[in-house]
């Protein structure tokens, strides 16, 4: 999913986790460093494995939604071919049918987008925590108080020194560091898809009387 390949919020988390150490507060001057985040998450190994992992959970059970979207549309299209010829208690036997139906459908489409959701975390985790000590560890090394994020369209620096831009070094790093381990809390589940929204009322069939 291209929604896998987003990184917002991804500057902040790394910012976090490299802030300036309580030593350094009190120093008249300090180290800094710049890194463009999205630059190294994208190069970062195991980043287009786990990209591709999840493409493919999220493909099957795509299919899963559809087909339960289409049973539901079947179900409305054969209720409005005999509307006309339905008794009042018909009406409302197949009129109920027809919400539970649907109601299944958005709960189910709910606890999908949930376990989509989840199953995005568990494989972009060991990734961020990968990058995050990649930076971290240069960090350390040279003594930089602050590595702050540049990221295009993201960041409030305005102007900087290019030769404190420690990306590709990050990346470099990274690539010696190889590919995270995958997470053993997390393993890739049977169904994991993609998000679906809910539909709305089928058109021509409205809620029996209480």
């Amino acid at each position: 999913m291209r929604a896998f390949l987003r990184t917002a919020g991804l500057a902040i988390v790394i910012a976090a986790a490299v802030a300036m150490p309580a030593s350094a507060q009190s120093a008249s001057a300090f180290k800094v460093a710049f890194v463009n985040t999205q630059v190294i998450f994208d190069n970062a190994p195991g980043r287009t494995e786990a990209a591709a992992a999840f493409e493919r959970e999220a493909q099957g059970l795509q299919d899963q939604v559809k087909r339960m979207s289409d049973s539901l549309n079947a179900m409305v299209a054969d209720y409005r071919k005999v509307e006309a010829t339905l008794t009042a208690a018909q009406k409302e036997t197949r009129q109920r049918a027809i919400q539970s139906k649907q109601s299944e459908y958005e709960q189910r489409a709910q606890q999908i987008d949930q376990q989509a959701g989840q199953r995005r975390e568990a494989l972009m985790s060991p990734l961020l925590e990968h990058v995050r000590k990649a930076i971290e560890d240069i960090r350390a090394e040279d003594g930089y108080a602050f590595v702050m994020s540049n990221d295009p369209g993201a960041s409030v620096v305005v102007a900087y020194d290019k030769n404190l831009d420690i990306t590709d070094r990050v990346i470099a790093r990274l690539k010696t560091m190889g590919p995270p381990k995958a997470s053993a809390a997390a393993p890739a589940p049977a169904n994991r898809p993609a998000p679906a929204g809910p539909t709305s009322a089928p058109a021509g069939v409205t809620r029996p009387r209480p």
